[in-house]
């Protein structure tokens, strides 16, 4: 291997593992990203944590401050309420289309999605898979809209869930809301598989609605506090 493609191996690795960090809570809101600090915990050099932090903001999970470095994104309730409502716009036409093109394999992988969510969901060790949860979280919603015949969107379903998951992975973290997350998850494959396709547009939508609601009281509380009332 070449120089140039060992730096670029390694570049790719603090990226995968800087943005996996982000979207898994390590950095607080507004947190300041220290380069040199990143490149020593992690072992690397700080052009290979700049290379992650440079393609890290082009994907708006970091955000890049002129002459002041980067930071962890901010995490507001404007900012998540015009996402969770694009989500479920942009998600409900692609599981149409996903329904139009329905097939035996696409159905069969809907199943298995659901069934890998739910064995974690209902282990007694939750809260320690909780990192695991979400990446068969991740993989089951993308399994629902992956039959929709477009990578372009696809593509933009998967950035709307990586801006997403830093306000879900939290919220679970500090879930007392009573939702049945497998209830809702088990309700949403049966509609897919034997609904029509108005009834399960229906049930994502409400699904985020609720995922919605619940990270909106988490954000108004944290304002109220913040604010001292």
């Amino acid at each position: 291997m070449t120089k140039a493609n060992e730096r670029s191996t390694l570049a790719t690795t603090v990226y995968e593992k800087l943005r996996n960090d982000l979207l898994h809570g390590a950095y607080g809101p507004c947190e300041k990203l220290r380069i040199e600090a990143i490149a020593t915990e992690y072992g690397v050099g700080n052009n290979a944590v700049r290379e992650a932090l440079s393609r890290l903001a082009a994907e708006r999970l970091v955000d890049r401050h002129e002459r002041r470095g980067y930071t962890a994104p901010v995490m507001d309730l404007a900012a998540w309420q015009e996402l969770g409502r694009t989500r479920c716009l942009v998600e409900c036409l692609a599981l149409r289309q996903s329904m139009e093109n329905r097939t035996d394999e696409w159905e069969e992988a809907v199943v298995v999605a659901y069934h890998r969510l739910a064995r974690i969901g209902r282990s007694e060790d939750f809260s320690e898979r909780l990192p695991e949860w979400h990446i068969e979280h991740r993989n089951f919603h993308r399994t629902l809209i992956g039959n929709c015949g477009s990578r372009w969107i696809v593509e933009f379903c998967d950035q709307l869930a990586d801006q997403a998951a830093r306000y879900i992975y939290i919220a679970n973290l500090n879930n007392d809301n009573g939702r049945d997350g497998n209830i809702e998850h088990e309700e949403l494959m049966t509609v897919v598989l034997e609904g029509t396709i108005e009834e399960a547009e229906k049930v994502l939508t409400e699904h985020y609605s609720k995922t919605l609601r619940a990270i909106e009281n988490m954000l108004q509380a944290d304002e109220l506090a913040g604010s001292g009332a």
